[in-house]
């Protein structure tokens, strides 16, 4: 096991440290700059698409899709998870406080890459006995023509369903675990169980009951940590300008908040940052893209736009928080680690319901996520081997969520950063070749705004369909 540790830390070094780090921040300022700052120029309408759309009963789902916030829901159940609590604990320990503000960046400019995502996925999905499918794999094949396409979209099919289905569930259920133990002492193995239970009656119910459970759980539990962390920062307002002190100073100059003296330097808080903010908001990872391949919208644009919400939701608003209570509390050198570091900051303030609070908090976190990654890893097994596969793979997922709760922390995280670093290669490389396309798709649908505006009547109706038949594209498998 050591020598696996040391291999996967050779390679998560290489690939974060360098390759990922420059190609996911310039992916999102190619993407920034050539969609003229979609994320601040559509802000307004994502947030709009977004928060008017929140149902707790909404849209059913079925075979042919979801509504728009069921997709987004879903997608955000995969982006809220132990990311926004163990997550951002690791980097604040590993990068230090200014880990922070390089998971702002690349978040920022993700927003660029999930819009592109999100609208490729719904231009590319596939429609096959009634039923829809779309992702990564799906648009990669079409940037690709022949053989090569073929080979990167199995191989970043693969990529996904290992690093979602399996070492990313087994993260999932080793926080829940890990955050169990400190509040209630069970044992981690136990609460795995538990987990893999619940998590197994889901997934059998397929997308209707996946679409059905994000809705409903998503923004109530959204909600409910965001209150709980407001108290806490409320409670400790005299130290906010300190704690924003020490993230800005720490991306730039770590020695001089005390951080030199722990080995801290610039290039490792860009590297814990934007590692643990794509674990966290997966803005250019390729997995969000199958659920909002999903949504039902008239316009592939219309989901990218919501799809940006999902990026601010999860580190602007939710990662945040967890980075200020554990900056306010000042619980930073309690030498906690993971979840319980949140769990730390807490309890200064609410003592032991705080701790209880966090456990029940990752509970819903992770699981949500589980439910999250197992649709899109399910997704990829339908693409590799068909439907006869997915129930094999959701025995496989069931066991991993059981495994993960009782390993050791370290090698899981390092296995998860792997493939998730493997998933994001052939992923950015089709957005970049299908750049054009993303770009006339967004030209498209800001024509269609502006004539819709004008139009009314019959000539409305001809442009939409005019509009529809230039960038949905909606193909079948035969296709």
């Amino acid at each position: 096991m050591e020598i696996v540790s040391q291999v996967v830390g050779w390679i998560n070094g290489f690939l974060w440290d360098y390759a990922l780090l420059f190609l996911l921040c310039g992916t999102g300022i190619y993407f920034t700059i050539r969609l003229k700052f979609v994320q601040v120029r559509k802000f307004k309408e994502g947030f709009r698409r977004t928060f008017g759309g929140i149902r707790l009963k909404g849209e059913k789902a079925d075979g042919s899709g979801m509504s728009s916030f069921q997709s987004l829901a879903t997608a955000v159940a995969a982006q809220v998870g132990t990311g926004n609590l163990a997550g951002a604990a690791t980097a604040l320990i590993a990068g230090g406080p200014g880990a922070i503000f390089w998971m702002w960046v690349s978040a920022f400019f993700g927003m660029a890459t999930i819009f592109g995502e999100a609208t490729l996925a719904q231009k590319y999905r596939t429609q096959s006995n009634g039923e829809i499918l779309g992702g990564p794999s799906f648009y990669i094949k079409k940037a690709f023509r022949g053989n090569a396409g073929k080979a990167l979209a199995a191989l970043f099919s693969v990529f996904t369903i290992v690093a979602l289905g399996f070492t990313g569930n087994m993260v999932q259920s080793n926080s829940i675990g890990d955050a169990f133990h400190t509040a209630f002492g069970i044992n981690p193995l136990i609460v795995g169980v538990v987990v893999a239970v619940a998590a197994g009656f889901v997934f059998v119910g397929g997308v209707k009951r996946i679409a059905s459970v994000t809705e409903k759980i998503v923004p109530i539990m959204a909600l409910i940590y965001i209150l709980g962390s407001l108290v806490i920062v409320a409670v400790n307002y005299k130290n906010i300008p300190d704690a924003f002190r020490q993230i800005f100073v720490g991306a730039f100059a770590p020695q001089a908040i005390g951080g030199g003296v722990l080995g801290i330097t610039v290039q490792k808080a860009m590297r814990f940052g934007v590692a643990r903010g794509l674990f966290s908001n997966e803005a250019g990872m390729g997995s969000t893209p199958h659920a909002h391949a999903l949504a039902k919208v008239k316009h592939p644009c219309e989901q990218g736009v919501v799809a940006m919400m999902g990026v601010f939701i999860d580190t602007f608003i939710i990662l945040t928080l967890t980075a200020l209570v554990v900056l306010t509390t000042g619980v930073m050198g309690s030498g906690k680690e993971g979840v319980s570091l949140p769990q730390a900051g807490f309890e200064t303030v609410f003592g032991q319901f705080g701790v209880i609070f966090i456990a029940v908090c990752m509970l819903f976190f992770a699981f949500s996520t589980i439910v999250g990654w197992y649709f899109f890893g399910e997704t990829n097994i339908k693409f590799l081997f068909g439907k006869k596969a997915v129930k094999i793979y959701a025995l496989l997922v069931v066991g991993f969520i059981i495994l993960g709760s009782a390993l050791k922390v370290d090698l899981v995280w390092s296995l998860a950063d792997l493939f998730n670093g493997l998933m994001v290669l052939p992923n950015l490389l089709a957005l970049l070749v299908l750049s054009g396309v993303i770009a006339k798709a967004l030209k498209s649908y800001e024509g269609g705004v502006q004539t819709r505006e004008s139009l009314s009547g019959v000539a409305q109706r001809e442009c939409n369909k005019e509009r529809e038949a230039v960038c949905v594209g909606e193909t079948t498998e035969e296709e």
